[in-house]
């Protein structure tokens, strides 16, 4: 009788199991936003007239296009979150050099989202 490991069958250790769909769900919740975002920008652009610095920063006054635009911007941190943790993950095995990669990624979109809201309400 051959011997059968004790990783499969119903001893079998899970692990893992369903962490890709939320990594999924994010994905295309967040491509949604920026594809959104995009059709609304598009049709300022179309519909604006005269394009200069006066109807882009008329545009961007209104506060719910601020928010839009800030909201529409977390939305492109986080996917590139996902994916570049995902990158991390799969092709860095050191341990240690994939958090250091990570951290340097958080504080990258971090310092990112911090300036597209400073910059963004000073319009």
């Amino acid at each position: 009788m051959a011997h059968t490991p004790d990783n499969i069958g119903p001893r079998r250790l899970v692990v893992g199991a369903h962490y890709g769909t939320a990594d999924w769900l994010a994905q295309r919740l967040t491509a949604i936003v920026m594809a959104a975002y995009t059709l609304v920008l598009l049709v300022s652009f179309l519909f604006a007239g005269d394009i200069g610095y006066e109807s882009w920063a008329g545009m961007f006054a209104r506060q719910w296009f601020k928010l839009f635009s800030f909201v529409a911007l977390l939305s492109l941190f986080y996917h590139a979150w996902v994916g570049m943790r995902n990158v991390w993950m799969d092709y860095v095995k050191p341990v240690v050099l994939r958090l250091i990669l990570q951290l340097a990624t958080i504080a990258w979109l971090v310092g990112c989202a911090a300036w597209a809201a400073q910059i963004l309400w000073k319009v």
